[in-house]
């Protein structure tokens, strides 16, 4: 997959911006590509337990073991 980048222009709060450059030890834009990628993991978490109790199988541990 070939990936385009898109120049944008954001107000964020400084001290914030601050704050996580300092615990990514990044420059900006890598620090809100960290953030973005975040945001991503979570809608993941997030759609995985909305599944929880949805999806049923059974596992013989005998079996997977030898």
């Amino acid at each position: 997959m070939r990936s385009t980048n898109r120049k944008v222009t954001v107000n964020v709060p400084a001290q914030m911006l601050e704050t996580a450059r300092k615990v990514t030890g990044a420059g900006i834009t890598e620090t809100i590509i960290e953030g973005l990628k975040e945001i991503e993991k979570r809608a993941q978490r997030s759609a995985l337990r909305q599944l929880m109790g949805k999806v049923h199988f059974t596992l013989d541990l005998n079996k997977t073991r030898r």
